[in-house]
């Protein structure tokens, strides 16, 4: 009987975690008897009903045995534990080696949810005194050090029989270590999950703001990351050479046969110290800090001073490889704790990276063409069009998707950098959309913290030093673009992509007394919804044939009363495309439905001024998130999430689709970007 379809009867259980040759053998000794599927246990050699949760047990208790190699004899299963005058029976436990009567790990198997089933764990732990913990429902699976009743560190793994604690905390792990290792992919976890987990077991009592000493956590392992980008090469050059000899294994099986010498250690470790791990830390950051100036001040310190509450931290993210193809992991993060912050009170909300490609593969930027995100948010839009073009920059000369690999950019690459801006006036936001963009460019960003809509007071800016110091190089390219430098009204950009705010109507009247839109029968409107504005401002920015993709509620589209604003763009601008987005897009955040709007300046020459022309229509009927807001991943037969080519979880959405679609139909009918 296949393995996998026995543990999908269960519906919350799963194998990723096991090892291929653990399965193997366990799936052998299923048998069935009177139309059930049993297995002998392997502790208890009694056969036991093939229920999921017993297969999860068996498959835990021949990891133990087989790839821990701890004897059969310090091994306990149901083991029963006293509470007052209550008993509870914990799924496994190991003994003690040294008096094989204390309880050493405890190991619990359970379908439940993931916090339910750990402070269950802890209670068992704690009741028992055992050092170490284990939950596991063969999706994830958890190791804890308890330090104390109260704080739980995560390991990365608990000792095989011959090992001590001390031993899992000090083991060799450079980039190919966490490659093998990485939590997010051996248990199709995100990164969001971890830090709400951080959150639970720590920083909500630590006393500190979680968004700038996780931000400062990521910062810091991200630089720790990149010190390795020579290994990560070294590695991938080998794991191709490997793929082509062994064309039928798995990427998890060819990683495991790299073999490569002289590999720097990665230092964001717990150590077996509390002390000695925090001065680690606090060396990394002051590092990190040096190579990409202008995110923290060089004198912010790390404010996680209890050093326990530290170490438990760094032990959740230190299995965890933040680069991957598209900076989706640190994004999707980021866009956590930037809502925590309340920023979708303003009623901006980042844009889904399914989204964002969909939006850079249609426009299709070129090396030689600028670009802005005037409310950049966590600047996917800038990044994924550097990604973009920095694919054709390779040599295929062909639209692509985004993807990102932390090798050095080559010297096209870095030039192109500074052809791309990103806007926005959320402080908290323009520092992630900072770290985002100076990784991927090699240290170099014209990310700013303006506002775009209030372009009249920017001047104002370079009186604040602070501000100076941080953006002013970017900003004096931003004006190298604009065509009056003393009036930064209109730019020459040949692309606009943004996500601006929809929820708050502006009431300043001496903002928008610059806009057009702002007036009725020549008479200044009291009050204007805010992403109007943004919708002039951005055809300001763009140069006469330049190319606009902008998100906007749907009434825009169809409501009578904004069939001026309607008109207002039409005039200005070919209308290319509608895009309407599913209702779940930007769930859990919002449910407003919303359209892409894509648009091309009217120009003599490349686009030039006709009344009657063709329209691209397109509905998105799938996200790739569920009514919750929840993602969607595709599966393939026996249920299992598949992984794309990045081995990032693959989302089962249809915007890839209208994306190819719209080139084909801009080639058929001549849009100059296409030809």
């Amino acid at each position: 009987m296949n393995l996998s379809q026995l543990i999908k009867s269960g519906g919350k259980y799963d194998l990723t975690t096991f090892s291929a040759e653990s399965i193997d053998r366990v799936e052998k000794s299923i048998f069935e008897k009177k139309g059930k599927h049993f297995i002998k246990c392997l502790k208890r050699e009694k056969d036991i009903q093939a229920k999921p949760e017993e297969i999860v047990r068996q498959l835990t208790l021949d990891k133990l045995l087989n790839e821990y190699n701890y004897p059969v004899d310090l091994i306990r299963v149901e083991f029963s534990i006293s509470f007052g005058r209550e008993k509870k029976l914990a799924d496994i436990i190991i003994l003690n080696k040294k008096d094989k009567t204390s309880v050493y790990c405890v190991l619990e198997i359970k379908k439940h949810k993931a916090k339910d089933g750990k402070d269950q764990l802890k209670s068992y732990t704690n009741a028992t005194g055992a050092p170490l913990a284990v939950w596991t429902n063969g999706t994830e699976i958890n190791y804890y050090e308890r330090l104390d009743p109260n704080y739980f560190e995560p390991l990365s793994d608990i000792p095989k029989a011959n090992e001590t604690i001390d031993d899992v905390k000090n083991e060799i792990f450079t980039y190919l270590e966490l490659m093998q290792k990485d939590k997010l992919q051996e248990e199709r976890k995100s990164l969001k999950t971890l830090i709400q987990e951080m959150e639970d077991e720590v920083l909500a009592n630590a006393g500190v703001d979680v968004f700038e000493e996780v931000f400062k956590l990521i910062f810091i392992k991200l630089y720790d990351e990149m010190e390795s980008s020579e290994d990560r090469q070294k590695i991938e050059w080998k794991f191709k050479e490997l793929r082509e000899e062994n064309p039928d294994l798995s990427d998890k099986e060819i990683l495991a046969k790299v073999k490569i010498k002289g590999l720097t250690q990665l230092e964001f470790r717990s150590r077996g110290d509390a002390h000695h791990t925090k001065e680690v830390i606090n060396n990394l950051f002051q590092k990190a800090k040096e190579k990409w100036p202008g995110i923290f001040e060089k004198g912010e310190p790390l404010r996680i001073t209890d050093e326990n509450h530290l170490q438990i931290c760094v032990g959740f993210l230190q299995n965890v490889k933040l680069f991957n193809s598209n900076l989706q992991v640190i994004d999707e993060a980021f866009e956590y704790l930037v809502n925590k912050s309340a920023k979708g009170e303003k009623g901006q909300y980042f844009t889904p990276r399914n989204v964002i490609d969909m939006c850079v593969y249609m426009l299709n930027p070129k090396p030689s063409e600028y670009m802005i995100d005037t409310a950049c948010g966590s600047c996917g839009f800038t990044v994924h069009t550097l990604f973009n073009v920095w694919e054709k920059l390779k040599g295929n000369g062909k639209a692509q998707f985004s993807n990102f690999s932390n090798q050095k950019p080559t010297k096209e690459q870095k030039e192109y950098v500074l052809k791309v801006f990103g806007i926005d006036f959320d402080e908290k936001s323009v520092r992630v959309a900072r770290t985002l963009n100076m990784i991927a460019g090699d240290g170099r960003t014209n990310v700013l913290h303006l506002n775009s809509l209030d372009y009249t007071r920017w001047e104002e800016k370079l009186k604040d030093r602070e501000w100076s110091r941080t953006y002013l190089e970017g900003f004096y390219r931003l004006l190298d673009l604009a065509k009056d430098r003393k009036n930064p009204k209109e730019f020459n950009f040949d692309l606009v992509m943004a996500n601006p705010p929809f929820a708050g109507d502006i009431k300043d009247k001496r903002m928008t007394a610059c806009y057009e839109v702002a007036y009725k029968k020549d008479k200044q409107i009291d009050n204007i919804s805010r992403d109007i504005l943004f919708i002039e401002r951005n055809l300001d920015f763009l140069k006469p044939g330049g190319r606009m993709a902008i998100v906007l509620p749907q009434g825009r589209f169809n409501n009578t009363s904004d069939e001026r604003i309607r008109d207002f763009i039409m005039e200005r601008a070919r209308l290319l495309a509608v895009v309407g987005l599913d209702g779940n897009t930007f769930k859990p955040h919002t449910g407003t439905k919303t359209s892409v709007l894509f648009v091309q300046k009217w120009d003599e020459k490349i686009n030039p001024k006709v009344d009657d022309y063709k329209i691209f229509m397109a509905v998105s009927e799938n996200s790739g998130k569920d009514n919750s807001g929840d993602e969607i991943y595709e599966v393939d037969k026996n249920g299992e999430r598949k992984l794309d080519e990045h081995n990032h979880l693959k989302q089962k959405h249809d915007l890839d689709d209208i994306a190819f679609a719209f080139e084909k139909w801009g080639k058929e009918n001549g849009l100059n970007f296409w030809r």
